[in-house]
């Protein structure tokens, strides 16, 4: 209940939910950055890993609306489109197949409920989370984390769900933000934490 996004605009949240920083970016451009973040220190540890990107049909840089760039944060660390980063429409069959370790999802300008009612997002949600929950992959120490880029509001707090099996419903008042974010899952796979994510409180009260 006390969880916040840690600047403005969309671009730099992404980027510290998957970095441990911002970069000092301020803006939704694109900006080529050094090779590395989540991405990479899950290629480094041999953690099989997928993001999947709706409304993607043209791959990172020439897809049109309602994909957007700026949510898709692993093309901008190396400058280039990793071969991780599908589209959303190969979630299904991938996990029929047996689900990457690392699976993130980012819904297109419509399902996140930019640009569309919210109800277009419960929508998008309850047809996409049965399925995840079903897998054997979140059924055996399985984490699902739900957030939000940010906020109108002035204190940019945003929803945080995190979903385990055999966890009942609990709330923490605990001040957590997108580092704390990224520590959890980073703790949870056994990687060392990248940037901001090293101070940050993980989330542990909420998945154990």
């Amino acid at each position: 209940t006390n969880y916040h996004a840690v600047t403005h605009p969309s671009l730099p949240n992404y980027l510290a939910l998957t970095s441990g920083s911002t970069w000092g970016i301020a803006d939704d451009g694109y900006h080529r950055l050094p090779a590395g973040g989540l991405g990479a220190q899950l290629d480094q540890a041999g953690l099989s890993w997928k993001a999947y990107m709706e409304a993607m049909d043209r791959g990172c840089f020439n897809s049109g609306y309602p994909y957007a760039l700026k949510h898709n944060p692993f093309a901008y660390y190396g400058g280039a489109c990793p071969a991780n980063v599908v589209p959303l429409n190969r979630l299904e069959a991938d996990l029929a197949a047996g689900a990457p370790r690392f699976v993130w999802i980012t819904p297109d300008l419509c399902h996140d409920t930019h640009d569309c009612p919210v109800q277009a997002g419960d929508d998008f949600l309850a047809g996409l989370i049965p399925g995840l929950l079903a897998t054997p992959a979140w059924q055996n120490h399985g984490l699902l984390l739900i957030t939000w880029d940010e906020a109108f509001s002035a204190d940019n707090r945003v929803p945080a769900i995190l979903v385990t099996p055999g966890v009942w419903k609990r709330q923490s008042d605990a001040r957590y933000d997108h580092y704390s974010l990224l520590a959890t899952v980073e703790d949870w796979l056994g990687l060392p934490r990248l940037g901001l994510a090293g101070q940050a409180s993980a989330m542990r009260a909420l998945v154990t």
